[in-house]
């Protein structure tokens, strides 16, 4: 019986691959640009010791590095999101390397200003704001500088710092290149019996499957590829844990995490109230697994069985016309200004749809100022890819009216903020369905569901970002980070948040070998504090506030003209209080019941 193969790149139809020549029509002007972008930092880099000179030259060269970025970052989207539809394309691999060494030998060259503007007193800065205009634009750049300064160093380490910053990336290139380029999982059984490839795309298709035994065997085969690797892979993962750890030091803070939390100015007691928060809700999470098991039948659950819809008639097929209606209807409530954007992006290439031999795996949202937004799927026919469809589609209209209202140095939006606008989508896109169910079947269905989405979103991100946050920390403390310790810990956290009524397999051992999340340090608790800041969004919006959704849309215009929690006020959401995750805890709790009482 043939194998059921995925399509090469060339085979895909141009209607279903995003429009790439809008960033540039063809390969030559992007090495014309890519030229360009070298010799105008170079430019700039003759400038170095001129800055405190007068408030116009301070404006000039502020002006100057904002174009050198702006060029830099289309020629590096440009390059990088060919490489992630196909990452087996040695020209895209190369493209892709020219773009990232680029960017590295640019942050050098620039490295200078931050020192250089941190000599000027605050007090002259602040006459020169005051006396001239075209440096005002730059007065939150510069209230920044001089918040972080006992963070920026002298302009020689600066430089130095600069240069090692590739490096620093060396771990997470290694791991994306090993997870998507080399790495295979070879073939399963399909549910008519019929011989299937393993992907990172179909994986969780396998895991929605009704036949336990294809879920079973998905599983074993998934983590038992990764498990051949469990060493190369811990080798990475504590690589850059420790370079994440080098760059703390060196920049005087007290750990990576504060590190990373302190650019968008977030107070660490908000990731510690996340996972205190959640701590206090997990017999939530147990009662949740106790229904699964006995909806399912099973008298034992195992972790292969925590995907799998609990309710008949759930396997079908949703094409991707379809889902884009579904998006446009469940998002109607945001008005007829985004319905119009969202229409845009479907009608205009935004989106690259479908998986193909090669492609990076997951879904995300990216660009280039000046450009439209971009968006990548791996869509599949299923319920769950339309509200990764939503998802994606909230992170590219965030940024296309951040883009649209601010310059660009307040242009791009802090991560912490990052997920709001897309879980904002999916918690309108589910209330939307389950009011529009056809009888309890279904509203139990899209409630499993939802619960499904919570599951992963909030008690799972909050698992990784307790495994991480004890990873970074051991590692602090001089203690090796082996593949044995981690599997360990990641398993002993999995009996913790998924309760006694769970069959915890060995395999889940190894699942933190396989979050690309983990390269960008401290990122995934955002994914909780951003779906708890959309509930309370959603509510607002869904009830009728007055006002609710002009506020949410100046949250969405904001981009990083004020630090991210203040940016959520604007919406009436306070993330530095426990309230809002609170609140999205127990309307968990909530649905749950309704959930036992349905089925």
């Amino acid at each position: 019986m043939e194998t059921k193969k995925l399509q090469t790149r060339d085979q895909q139809r141009k209607e279903d691959c995003w429009a790439i020549e809008d960033l540039y029509r063809e390969e030559g002007q992007w090495e014309e640009e890519f030229a360009r972008v070298g010799a105008l930092a170079r430019g700039l880099k003759e400038r170095q010791g001129t800055l405190g000179n007068s408030p116009e030259q301070l404006a000039q060269v502020l002006e100057e590095r904002d174009q050198v970025q702006k060029l830099l970052e289309r020629v590096y989207v440009y390059a990088t999101q060919n490489y992630h539809t196909d990452t087996g394309n040695g020209h895209y691999q190369s493209l892709s390397s020219r773009a990232a060494s680029l960017m590295t030998q640019v942050g050098d060259l620039l490295s200078f200003m931050e020192p250089e503007i941190l000599e000027i007193p605050w007090e002259r800065l602040e006459e020169w704001l005051a006396a001239y205009e075209p440096l005002g634009v730059y007065r939150r750049y510069l209230e920044e500088q001089f918040r972080q300064k006992e963070h920026i160093l002298s302009r020689e380490m600066e430089e130095v710092l600069a240069r090692a910053s590739e490096l620093g990336q060396a771990p997470g290139d290694i791991f994306s290149m090993f997870n998507n380029a080399d790495l295979t999982f070879g073939e399963i059984t399909g549910e008519e019996g019929e011989p299937e490839q393993l992907t990172h795309g179909r994986y969780v298709k396998f895991l929605e499957s009704h036949d336990r035994r294809v879920r079973k065997e998905a599983f074993e085969t998934l983590y038992q590829a990764y498990g051949q690797f469990r060493n190369t892979l811990a080798a990475a993962f504590a690589a850059n844990v420790k370079q994440s750890h080098f760059f703390a030091q060196m920049r005087r803070y007290a750990s990576s995490r504060a590190m990373a939390l302190d650019g968008g100015n977030i107070p660490e007691s908000v990731y510690d109230g996340l996972i205190e928060a959640v701590h206090a809700k997990l017999p939530a999470m147990y009662r949740y697994v106790r229904l699964r098991k006995r909806a399912l039948k099973l008298s034992q659950l195992h972790m292969y069985d925590l995907y799998v819809p609990l309710v008949e008639g759930s396997n079908r097929k949703i094409p991707f016309a379809e889902a884009k209606e579904l998006v446009k209807k469940g998002l109607a409530v945001l008005g007829e200004e985004y319905g119009a954007i969202l229409e845009e992006g479907f009608s205009h290439r935004w989106i690259d749809v479908y998986e193909n031999q090669g492609k990076r795996s997951g879904a995300y949202s990216w660009g280039a100022y000046g450009t439209h937004p971009y968006v990548l799927l791996n869509y599949t026919e299923n319920l769950n890819n339309v509200f990764t469809l939503a998802h994606e589609m909230g992170h590219a209209i965030h940024s296309y009216y951040s883009d649209q209202t601010q310059p660009y140095p307040y242009a791009g939006y802090r991560i912490f903020v990052a997920e709001v606008a897309s879980t904002c989508n999916e918690a309108l896109l589910i209330r939307y369905l389950i009011d529009h169910a056809a009888d309890d079947q279904e509203r139990a269905y899209l409630i499993n569901y939802f619960l499904d989405q919570f599951k992963g979103t909030v008690y799972r991100q909050t698992m990784f970002a307790e495994f991480e946050q004890e990873a970074h920390r051991r590692e602090a403390q001089g203690e090796a980070l082996t593949a044995d310790l981690l599997c360990d810990r990641y398993y002993q956290l999995n009996k913790k948040y998924f309760g006694e009524d769970m069959e915890v397999d060995q395999e889940i051992a190894l699942e933190w070998s396989r979050i690309p999340h983990f390269y960008t340090p401290f990122y995934v608790y955002q994914y909780a504090t951003g779906f708890s800041a959309a509930i309370a969004i959603s509510r607002k919006i869904l009830a009728g506030e007055p006002g609710a959704v002009e506020n949410y849309k100046k949250f969405l215009k904001g981009g990083s003209s004020l630090d991210p929690i203040d940016l959520l006020k604007l919406a009436g959401v306070d993330m530095t209080s426990p309230q809002p995750v609170r609140q999205a805890l127990e309307t968990f709790e909530a649905y749950v019941e309704e959930l036992e009482g349905l089925i």
